[in-house]
């Protein structure tokens, strides 16, 4: 079908489609979890939801490897230099295996204040605490495995991760399905079931990129090289995008905290709705992938004219997407958010929740592509800027003060979404001035 097309846009849409639809898989194999669980109690899809949030403080760890790995190779595969980008992959994936040893153990042992810092019910706080501490164990595998697929995302190839995550979300289904209800002769373990299985897919993944690798069946050939030059040179681009990521995440954690002051039905109906919109979310992911990929190659081919058009074409497509999207939000929420949970109060929440950020996707997909772009030009300390002004001004402090004087979780959501559009706006002015074309990584 794609033949159809002008030859620019097959570039694109080969680069996104395949990297959207690994991302959609990727987000339904989190969220699996949480709509499996979502069969025994509101309970539990508040603890697995929280402990999911809280997996996004390991993100802003791994925004560091995504924005480094991709960055850096992209650079050199623009300007076919092969051997130097399979050095550098060798040097990242050593880093990012050492890096995740004390992740995880930070992780492991503040999962229990988590749920007190938030308040939750004693049954949320027994459950989520249950499901965190397994979760840690897979770590290593998760940051490894992001490296390998932000190096072939880098080289143009999305299919590679998209397949392997195609198979994966099968097998991860049938091993909650196996260990969260009992079936078949195995335990039933409930929530802490379902984080077991997320275990071990993740642990299968690593092994097949692995595999793979060494096999000579990526754009990379195996070395045994430790690079300190391109680790400094991937940290420089990635460490302000980790740090912005951290914070980010950190707000949103005190977003949920005031959230979560509205009572479980409330918090579990954010916690659904998050996922749901960050279903909608894959398509602009997708087209980031690709915005960040055809941005390295194209400022490393020293083409900068290239790298603007293609990352213009790419955000009318994910505007475009995103827009379509925002009309299933908006319209029919509650058949979506039935899928999770059968609970009418926690139905009724999670669908507020998606008709105000449904009006909000067509900005958010200007925030997703041209973030992506930026970065992939290394230019992440300008990103970080205007991502906390915008966050911390226009959603966080105004959510707090609303939230004091109107008692009402639809002022706290128009706060959020406010967010979205300025950060848009900003965004754009950013890219315009043209300032990325000149950032040496």
């Amino acid at each position: 079908m794609l033949r159809h097309f002008p030859a620019k846009h097959q570039k694109i849409l080969k680069l996104s489609l395949p990297a959207a639809l690994n991302s959609l898989l990727d987000m339904l194999q989190v969220i699996t979890d949480l709509v499996m669980v979502g069969r025994i109690s509101a309970y539990a899809v508040a603890a697995v939801g929280l402990g999911l949030q809280s997996l996004m403080f390991m993100f802003a760890i791994l925004t560091l490897l995504h924005v480094g790995t991709s960055a850096l190779l992209s650079r050199f595969v623009g300007a076919g230099q092969y051997r130097r980008a399979s050095i550098g992959l060798a040097t990242l994936l050593r880093f990012a295996f050492f890096l995740s040893l004390p992740a995880m153990v930070l992780w492991y042992l503040l999962s229990s204040g988590i749920y007190q810092w938030f308040g939750t019910a004693p049954q949320v706080e027994m459950l989520g605490v249950a499901y965190v501490q397994v979760l840690t164990w897979m770590m290593p595998f998760v940051f490894m495995k992001l490296v390998f697929v932000s190096a072939l995302n880098a080289a143009g190839d999305t299919k590679t991760p998209m397949k392997v995550k195609l198979v994966s979300i099968v097998l991860n289904v049938l091993l909650n399905y196996l260990l969260i209800f009992g079936k078949y002769g195995f335990p039933q373990l409930g929530v802490e079931g379902a984080a077991i299985g997320t275990v071990i897919v993740n642990a299968i993944e690593t092994m097949v990129y692995m595999v793979l690798y060494l096999k000579h069946h990526t754009p990379y050939f195996p070395v045994w090289y430790y690079s300190k030059s391109l680790l400094r040179r991937a940290l420089k681009v990635g460490l302000p995008a980790s740090f912005e990521r951290a914070l980010t995440f950190g707000s949103f954690m005190l977003f949920t905290a005031i959230i979560a002051h509205y009572g479980t039905a409330v918090l579990a109906g954010y916690q659904i709705g998050l996922r749901v919109e960050g279903l909608a979310f894959m398509p602009g992911i997708g087209f980031t992938i690709a915005a960040m990929a055809l941005m390295g190659q194209g400022l490393g081919a020293k083409k900068p004219e290239q790298s603007r058009e293609d990352v213009l074409l790419v955000l009318k497509y994910a505007a475009g997407l995103m827009f379509i999207l925002s009309f299933f939000m908006i319209f029919m929420p509650e058949k979506i958010v039935w899928i999770f949970t059968n609970d009418a109060d926690t139905i009724k929440e999670a669908s507020l929740y998606l008709r105000i950020v449904g009006v909000s996707q067509i900005p958010l997909a200007f925030n997703f592509v041209l973030s992506g772009a930026l970065r992939g030009a290394g230019d992440t300390k300008r990103t970080l800027k205007i991502n906390l002004i915008s966050l911390w001004f226009v959603r966080i402090l105004p959510a707090f003060g609303l939230s004091w004087y109107f008692h009402s979780i639809l002022m706290v959501y128009l706060a959020m979404i406010s967010d979205t559009f300025v950060k848009a706006v900003w965004l754009w002015s950013t890219f315009q001035k043209g300032a990325w074309q000149r950032i040496r990584v």
